[in-house]
């Protein structure tokens, strides 16, 4: 393995890890929140005894993302030097701002957890909800850098140096908002479905109980609202891709030649050296519709750029195709479920149950996906049309050794936080749990 695939794989490696530490850490001091202030508004015990189960998951998460993160912090300045001497005055105010927003959830999560038992019950309450702001916001504040990657704004290119830094440039970026807002919402879609899915395996041994089915509103309440808003966000990203990375744009939907009235491509496996599609349909003139509002527009295919400067059409594609698919089987999956309360069975059939179980991963499935598409379709570019990848990765040997080292580490703080989030699933509380939940609020 040479030094450029090796630090590749480990960056890689390292975020598909926390992508998912970061998802939960998004997504459960939301459903805290939503429980606790249920269970004020009832005064029924069932739901603080979920928000405190659900604030121990949030610590977990919180401190297993903290040692993730730190390390992936590492990694940026370790393999990619250029990079970094390159970018770091100009992507740093986002991760300057971020170490701000995760000391702010830290305060306020001690504040949380400790204070059960000495605040009134409306403090305690208001204490949480600055934890699902700032973990939402420490996300945000991340993909500014990634942003401004995908669309670099905000200095001058001088003898190959930036100067005259807009000290936001990050925040400038046309990509950044959009890609914050699908970047939030699939946390919140891939930790619901997780969550609805525990829960439904637990109805599934018979645990039929208030507990188990206010869990499980909550969690597929959340799930299903941001996956109905999940595909107006993406089709604000795809446009805004298709105006300023139309390769990318090319490589997602597998379009080789330029044309107008460009048609949208569901499935397909696409053959870079022949430019055909294999197992596709296609819908005439969808995706120039898509991408511009008008059926009829042009859209660049990938033959009409350089080969040194495509990206992996196959993986592009693929990855592009899981996402959207995923998606749209966890709206289905949500409808589902609501078209079943709407009907009142507060007993779900094991079907259902089954589907929510065997769906649950698909949130995270989605959430992958949908980077691979991101950092693919970047590619041969870490700054788009200014660094290529090549050029910005270190020169010192061993990296390889550090990638097996550094995946060591991300399986064992999966497997740690794992463990530690089953010895969570007890099940419904005892009479004495769910009493302490009650006066302890």
């Amino acid at each position: 393995m040479d030094t450029l695939t090796a630090a590749r794989a480990q960056m890689e490696v390292s975020l598909a890890f926390h992508m998912v530490f970061a998802a939960l850490g998004i997504g459960f001091p939301l459903l805290m929140v939503i429980s606790e202030g249920l269970g004020l508004k009832t005064g029924q015990a069932h739901y603080l005894a979920l928000a405190k189960k659900w604030a121990k998951a949030t610590a977990l998460t919180f401190a297993i993302g903290a040692v993730s993160g730190t390390a992936l912090a590492f990694e940026l300045g370790l393999l990619w030097p250029t990079f970094m001497g390159f970018a770091g005055s100009i992507i740093g105010s986002a991760f300057t701002l971020e170490g701000f927003a995760f000391f702010i959830e830290a305060i306020f999560l001690g504040l949380y957890l400790y204070g059960w038992k000495r605040l009134s019950p409306l403090a305690h309450w208001l204490t949480g909800i600055p934890v699902a702001i700032s973990g939402m916001l420490s996300g945000a504040l991340v993909v500014a850098a990634n942003a401004w990657m995908q669309t670099p704004v905000g200095f001058d290119l001088v003898d190959g140096k930036a100067v005259n830094v807009n000290p936001l440039a990050p925040f400038l970026s046309p990509a950044w908002l959009d890609m914050a807002l699908h970047s939030t919402l699939s946390c919140y879609i891939a930790t619901g479905f997780a969550v609805a899915g525990v829960y439904a395996m637990g109805m599934l041994k018979g645990r039929n109980d208030r507990y188990h089915r206010s869990a499980l509103t909550i969690s597929l309440g959340l799930a299903t609202v941001t996956a109905l808003l999940q595909p107006i966000s993406g089709h604000i990203s795809a446009q805004r891709v298709a105006k300023d990375q139309p390769a990318k744009l090319a490589a997602m939907e597998a379009l080789f030649e330029t044309q107008a009235g460009a048609p949208l491509l569901i499935g397909g496996i696409p053959d870079p050296e022949t430019g055909e599609i294999h197992f596709g349909i296609e819908i005439p003139k969808a995706l120039s519709f898509m991408a511009t509002n008008d059926f009829n527009a042009e859209l660049r295919g990938l033959n009409s750029f350089p080969p040194d400067e495509r990206p992996n059409v196959v993986i592009a594609h693929i990855a592009f195709q899981v996402m959207v698919g995923a998606g749209f089987a966890l709206i289905g999956l949500g409808l589902w479920f609501w078209w079943r309360r709407w009907l009142g069975n507060l007993v779900l059939s094991r079907k259902l149950l089954w589907a929510l179980v065997l769906g649950s991963p698909l949130g995270f499935l989605a959430l992958q996906a949908g980077w691979i598409v991101t950092e693919v379709g970047r590619q041969p570019w870490i700054i788009y049309e200014v660094m290529r990848t090549r050029d910005a990765v270190t020169t010192v040997d061993g990296v390889p050794q550090v990638f097996y080292l550094f995946s060591l580490l991300y399986i064992g703080l999966a497997s740690v936080l794992v463990y530690l989030l089953r010895k969570l699933a007890t099940g419904y509380p005892t009479d004495a749990d769910e009493s302490e939940a009650t006066n302890a609020a």
